[in-house]
């Protein structure tokens, strides 16, 4: 199973929907559901600059965050762009069933057949990306 920071990151970037839809099927099997957290904020943006090497900050970022605990005791915490707090709310619920073991087989799947699907979207962009490259040596 991949990291934390993976497994996050994967969600974060899958499409929402799918998202709840998968948490929403999780719910029965977790238990008692304490939502520590669940609100919108802003964050700064670091940037570094690729000339001089300069970290700064471009400005402020709207996201959406959220805490859970469950039943086990397991906490799971999401941050998302955006203010779509049941976003944030599904991925923490997702990675506090990780932290607790449960339904690994199933979230597994789910994980890296987004994590595919953003592979293969990635792939395309590139290819599409590769096909507007003009060489001038041609010219």
């Amino acid at each position: 199973m991949m990291s934390q920071s993976q497994l996050l990151t994967t969600l974060t970037h899958a499409p929402a929907d799918a998202v709840k839809l998968f948490a929403d099927a999780l719910i029965p099997e977790l238990g008692d559901v304490q939502v520590l957290v669940n609100r919108t904020g802003l964050v700064m943006l670091p940037y570094t600059d690729s000339a001089y090497g300069t970290r700064f900050h471009l400005g402020e970022v709207l996201v959406s965050e959220s805490r859970v605990r469950i039943g086990q005791g397991a906490e799971g915490y999401a941050v998302c762009l955006g203010r779509d707090l049941e976003q944030s709310l599904a991925i923490a619920l997702i990675d506090a069933a990780v932290q607790a073991g449960i339904a690994t087989e199933r979230i597994t799947t789910f994980i890296d057949a987004q994590a595919a699907a953003q592979r293969a979207a990635d792939e395309l962009l590139l290819r599409q990306v590769e096909a507007t490259r003009v060489e001038l040596e041609t010219f």
